[in-house]
């Protein structure tokens, strides 16, 4: 059958080069492997760079058809060809053209196609650069690109992978809307004529942060295979040492861009998320944190390796493990195991658990296998480090790291140990459900404040000690700063008022300790750099990225405690926000629309509010005055409500900026415009001054009727009257309130000024009055409220969050590029002793 408008050539197009890029990616695994193989036997080193070079053809290949692949599926998508699923479900007519990249990897097949592109990138640098491991590192990157094509091509019959050129029709999700079928229960030929738009982008996507965070944190991830591939090409090929040098510029690398990628999720999730900060330990954010700490305990013993020899078995697990969790953390989040834990996990649609858990055993078994075979044929020095020495301490704060990033794995795995435990969970309910309680982020910060603490002091120690040994002196050039560092962060705490007086004292005081800590960590590695290395920059990678940390811990440390709520609700309106919500009524502040209302130091008014043009998406404006009349601004946070099917408010933030704090602000209630039609009518009752009139929250007294000859501003002639009924209102809520009605009789007409009581939603009308008897309109509706209910915080020196995590990637590249150059200088010595007719090892 032939279907009315459809573009079938791109779809075409797209499952014929991911199919070329299945079929590649094979052929570029099997001859780099077979390179690897022949080039462990002296005879066989002619047919090993055979393979080799057919390995690069087909990863060339690979490349091409990954590429490709990606831009018929924008193309798909910016042209909005909605036969196709992918382009329906994720983006519309009305998406802003900044937006169109967010909805290629908002889906799982594109965010899959985004890590096999970077694959491709870093695989050609591999290529390019590491001419001597371009065998084993790169049979392990094809061998990835081979299990990333499975997720892509989809494979019906198995369910197995998902296939961005799926057609709508061919998606089921037409089958339940009898609209689009013709009599038989075929899909009728016009159907596309009846799809006007698609289903949009996540309106919380919408967002620049969401245009190139993404590319970076899956940079980050497709990165940490790299070192992986590294320490499995060290066990594979039983050189166990060489591996390490050209794999700690990669290291570097990854730890880097993958710390880089999660920070830029914080800062969307602060200017994105309604939470109220930048981390609240959602099981997403950790399962990209996770990876990057143990990446970051690995580099740290391959530094000691590289130094001292010490540390080798250490290395080579945690490098394997960095990727292995990066795999965990992909079944995490797409499996669907969090989707009601986490705000933005995968459901799992179009992947299947199985395929997931196939992906991390296919790597897992043979990394970890060949670890613990090859485990006693590594190198080790029997010797044990002095508690003096730099690796001492260098170990021991990799190890916190390592131990810090299990407990925070274990956590977020407990839906999936719950389901496991549920098979198990009979008629005897044998086992019980596992849980972090109430308030699963002080679950965790409890836990990792002491991290924070043992890391701020090692830090603040560790680049004063000597690899191997280090002697007494060492002190002499400590005390200055260590006492400096210590006075720092009394102040700090101290003049700062330093504190989380909502948990218990001990974590209160363990926080005061923490920030100590860090600023100690702070103070030593500034100093060391101008005092132990003479500010000579090339070599102080490792203090500038201890700078960074401590700046980030302290940042961390104090916006957190000092977090102030700003918006205590001064406006006697409170809001039911429902069980289970976290949200607080008395620190959640109702603006009426036009009407000053005091928070603090300011006077807020919710001043407008406007529509998107074609989204119900809905902006408003607030305006702040400070009272001391220094200063004005306007903040302009949305909100929408039922949008993109989800239930509930949603809402992005909007923040004003200071170098030393933020004020954060984000709406919790508003009434839903859609549902804002006014339909109710007036209700007549006859009273006599001191009756009582009934509505359905409350009650009002007519107090007193007054007429009146003159009134200001109106012009009454000698036959017109303008009468005033005053009301005592009395709310269930304890509240009380006056109501004034008036009724001008002017000219032979009767004009009624209603009084409005946006609180109660209640509108009071005096329509007739006789001597003290009146008949006075009563009417409650909903829709004559116009407010909004806001959040406010005030984030004391949140800067530092942003500057800690500048300065610490500065000083992962600072590293890098020394390590690159020294590694150029070592070429270039033993390329002069080769020449020279020796056969020395440099």
């Amino acid at each position: 059958m032939n279907y009315i408008g459809e573009h079938l050539l791109p779809g075409k197009l797209g499952h014929f080069f991911l199919l070329l890029s299945f079929v590649s990616s094979i052929g570029a695994t099997l001859s780099f492997f077979l390179s690897v193989q022949k080039s462990r036997s002296l005879a066989n080193n002619a047919g090993a760079a055979q393979w080799k070079k057919l390995g690069r053809l087909f990863f060339a290949l690979e490349v091409f058809s990954v590429f490709a692949v990606f831009s018929i599926l924008f193309y798909i998508i910016s042209n909005h060809y909605f036969e196709y699923k992918y382009a329906w479900q994720h983006s519309s007519r009305s998406l802003e053209k900044e937006y169109l990249l967010s909805c290629f990897w908002e889906g799982q097949e594109g965010s899959f196609l985004l890590w096999s592109i970077w694959h491709c990138v870093l695989g050609s640098l591999i290529i390019w650069k590491e001419k001597e491991w371009e065998g084993p590192v790169m049979t392990v990157i094809a061998f990835a690109q081979i299990l990333l094509a499975t997720m892509l091509l989809g494979f019906p019959g198995l369910h197995m992978g998902s296939n961005p050129f799926l057609l709508l029709r061919n998606s089921g999700v037409l089958d339940n809307a009898p609209v689009f079928s013709d009599m038989n229960g075929a899909i009728r030929q016009d159907y596309l004529s009846m799809i006007k738009d698609g289903n949009d982008l996540n309106p919380l996507l919408q967002n620049y942060w969401m245009v190139i965070h993404p590319p970076v944190l899956f940079m980050g991830f497709a990165s940490t295979i790299i070192p992986f591939a590294f320490a499995v090409g060290g066990l594979w090929t039983k050189k166990y040492s060489a591996w390490t040098k050209p794999a700690l510029p990669w290291t570097l690398f990854s730890a880097a861009v993958l710390g880089t990628g999660i920070m830029m999720g914080a800062a969307w999730a602060y200017e994105s998320l309604n939470f109220g900060g930048y981390w609240a330990w959602d099981p997403v954010e950790n399962a990209s944190l996770v990876p990057w700490l143990i990446l970051v305990a690995g580099l740290h013993t391959l530094v000691i390796y590289r130094h001292t020899g010490n540390a080798l078995r250490t290395t080579f697990l945690f490098l394997l493990l960095s990727f292995l969790f990066v795999l965990y953390s992909t079944y995490l989040t797409r499996s669907g195991d969090l989707q009601d834990t986490s705000v933005h996990a995968f459901t799992g649609e179009g992947i299947t658990k199985w395929h997931l858990r196939i992906f991390l055993l296919l790597f897992a078994l043979p990394g970890l296998g060949l670890f613990f075979r090859r485990y006693k044929s590594i190198p080790f020095i029997a010797k044990e480090e002095e508690a003096s020495s730099r690796e001492f301490w260098m170990f021991i704060g990799s190890l916190v790291l390592f131990l810090a990033a299990l407990l925070i794995i274990t956590m977020t795995s407990i839906p999936v140990f719950n389901k496991i435990l549920g098979l198990f969970n009979g008629k005897e309910k044998t086992f019980s459900t596992i849980a972090l309680g109430e308030d699963a982020t002080y679950s965790y910060n409890r836990i990792q404040i002491f991290v924070a603490l043992i890391l701020g002091l090692i830090t603040g120690i560790g680049m004063y000690l000597k690899y191997k040994s280090t002697g007494t002196p060492f002190l002499k050039k400590l005390i200055v700063p260590a006492t400096a560092g210590l006075v720092a962060g009394v102040l700090v705490v101290y003049f700062g008022k330093v504190n989380y007086e909502e948990k218990t004292v001990g974590f209160m005081v363990a926080i005061w300790t923490a920030v100590v800590a860090a600023v100690f960590s702070l103070v030593a590695n500034a100093g060391y750099i101008f005092t132990g290395l003479k500010t000579n920059l090339k070599r102080a990678g490792g203090a500038i990225s201890h700078v960074g940390f401590a700046t980030l811990l302290v940042g961390i440390l104090i916006s957190s405690s000092k977090k102030e709520v700003l918006s205590y609700n001064t406006s006697g309106i409170f809001m039911d926000f429902g069980k289970g919500s976290k949200e607080k009524a008395g620190e959640n502040l109702t603006l009426l629309k036009g009407a000053k209302t005091d928070m603090g130091k300011f006077w807020v008014t919710y001043a407008k509010d406007s529509v998107h043009p074609e989204k119900p998406l809905w902006y408003y404006n607030l305006r702040f005055e400070r009272k001391d009349g220094k200063e004005n601004f306007t903040l302009t946070p949305n909100a929408f409500v039922n949008y993109k099917n989800q239930s509930g408010l949603m809402a992005n933030p909007s923040a004003k900026h200071y170098w030393d704090y933020d004020i954060f602000t984000y709406i919790t209630s508003l009434p839903d415009p859609a549902k804002n039609a006014d339909t109710s009518s007036f209700r007549t009752v006859k009273a006599n001054v001191g009756d009582t009139v009934f509505y359905s929250k409350g009650f009002a007294v007519v107090k007193n009727v007054q007429s009146f000859r003159n009134i200001p501003n109106v012009p009454l002639g000698p036959n017109d009257s303008a009468s005033v009924a005053t009301l005592d209102i009395f709310a269930k809520t304890g509240s009380r309130y006056e109501g004034k009605p008036i009724l001008i009789n002017k000219d032979g007409q009767s004009f009624l000024q209603t009084d409005t009581l946006t609180a109660e939603s209640l509108v009071f009308q005096l329509q007739k009055v006789d001597g003290k008897k009146i008949e006075l309109g009563v009417k409650e509706s909903e829709s004559i409220m116009q407010y909004v209910t806001l959040k406010a915080y005030k984030f004391p020196f949140i800067n530092l969050v942003w500057l800690g995590t500048i300065i610490t990637v500065l000083g992962f590249i600072v590293s890098l590029f020394y390590r690159r150059q020294q590694g150029r200088v070592s070429k270039a010595r033993l390329k002069i002793v080769k020449t020279a007719g020796k056969s020395v090892e440099v």
